[in-house]
């Protein structure tokens, strides 16, 4: 909103300061900074109306350390993180851009589906909450809203040098550095991707029916919004397991933000991609302002909730969170260094889905059924090990630091 306004005066009145509005890289300071206001200040409210109202969280008995003393301790904090985003996004962000409409609708969208959750738990005594089968729902229904924009707006596009322009785009004129010959470049549909370590950057999603000799389009349509939706509801649920001790899942989730607004940034800027050879996605730079009110959310929401935690996210946050990052790196065009970046979700995925597996196996064939961990999730086996929850959440956090800069590196290395 506060664009459009610092615009109207700008063109108007030529008042002086008012231009810095232009500035993407000015916006998204400005979003940083009002989000942890939010977060920080506005925080400590919503934890005293949450008390108030008595919406605390009832933990069941692990057999962890400290564990009882959590018990009663207020939820839903979620509310403060989504808060702290749609706030600064509300007043810095171009609100007519698709993509920065697409990262609002995944919060609104996740946020709603968690906030349901919490309130089954919290006000009807439900300790199991909303049914799993309707979260995937939800999930895959918003994978179905991001794979289907993505794949029929007009206005998501990449730049590509293609040998016969149609002129029904704008056509930009470039030399090949090599031959010194004339290429064209125009925005176009494609539902290509970038690849990590590859030596031309790009993946075509339609190569994978080539396989079976499939070249329609809406096999390749149908292919497209099926990934998106994997990826969502996979990182989702990610989030959601992180999310089991004060402050983990929201360093995490810190890191990963500040990353994917760097990778936001040199997409949508055509010297940047053009220098680091990555698609160039026009308008995509919007996100950064985004990427910076996530991180300064999730950021000044460790104020409250590392350890000893004064609220939890609940699931309104971290399905929100695990969402928002999902749907930002596949707009990015960037989903498949999650498994990098989001090593730390994915590995916490992975234990659980080994120890129910291996439980399971054993008992069908032993009678009896064996665990590979102490306890599942990953950080719960290195509480039983004895480990402090504070000491687990820092390493990890720092293993997602090593895991951002890994990702950043492979800009470079192919």
């Amino acid at each position: 909103m506060l664009y459009y306004l610092f615009d109207w005066l700008s063109n108007s009145f030529s008042i002086p300061g008012a231009g810095m509005f232009q500035y993407i890289s000015f916006r998204t300071a400005m979003a940083v900074i009002l989000s942890l206001f939010i977060t920080t200040i506005y925080g400590s409210r919503l934890i005293k109306l949450l008390q108030k109202k008595q919406v605390g969280e009832t933990v069941r008995d692990l057999g962890l350390q400290g564990e009882k003393a959590k018990s009663g301790t207020p939820t839903m904090g979620g509310l403060i993180i989504i808060g702290g985003i749609l706030i600064p996004t509300l007043l810095f962000a171009k609100l007519d851009n698709i993509y920065v409409i697409l990262m609002i609708v995944t919060t609104l969208w996740m946020g709603v589906i968690g906030f349901i959750d919490d309130y089954i738990k919290v006000f009807r005594r439900n300790k199991e909450g909303l049914a799993g089968k309707f979260k995937v729902i939800g999930q895959v229904g918003l994978g179905i809203i991001i794979g289907c924009t993505m794949y029929l707006h007009p206005d998501i596009v990449v730049r590509e040098k293609v040998p016969n322009p149609t002129y029904k785009e704008p056509v930009e004129v470039v030399f090949d550095e090599d031959t010194g010959r004339k290429i064209y470049a125009q925005n176009v549909k494609t539902t290509k991707t970038n690849i990590p370590f590859y030596k031309n950057n790009e993946f075509d999603y339609s190569k994978v029916l080539n396989v079976f000799g499939l070249k329609s389009v809406w096999a390749t349509f149908l292919v497209f919004v099926l990934v998106v939706v994997f990826i969502v509801t996979a990182v989702s649920n990610g989030a959601n397991i992180t999310d089991g001790i004060d402050g983990l899942a929201t360093g995490v989730s810190a890191i990963i933000g500040g990353t994917l607004a760097i990778f936001a940034y040199v997409s949508g800027n055509i010297i940047f991609s053009e220098y680091l050879n990555i698609m160039y996605i026009p308008n995509s730079g919007e996100l950064v302002i985004f990427a910076g009110a996530f991180a300064g959310a999730c950021t000044g929401f460790m104020w409250y909730n590392a350890f000893p935690a004064q609220v939890f996210m609940g699931d309104t946050g971290s399905l929100a969170i695990g969402g928002i990052i999902a749907a930002f790196a596949v707009l990015i065009r960037k989903e498949l260094l999650i498994p990098i970046l989001c090593g730390v979700f994915l590995v916490e995925n992975i234990s659980v889905i080994l120890q129910v597996s291996y439980f399971k196996y054993t008992k069908k064939k032993f009678g009896e059924g064996r665990r590979i961990f102490l306890m599942s999730p990953l950080h719960h086996h290195y509480q039983k090990k004895g480990y402090h929850e504070a000491k687990i959440v820092t390493r990890f956090i720092i293993v997602s630091m090593i895991l951002a800069i890994l990702t950043i590196v492979t800009l470079k290395i192919r």
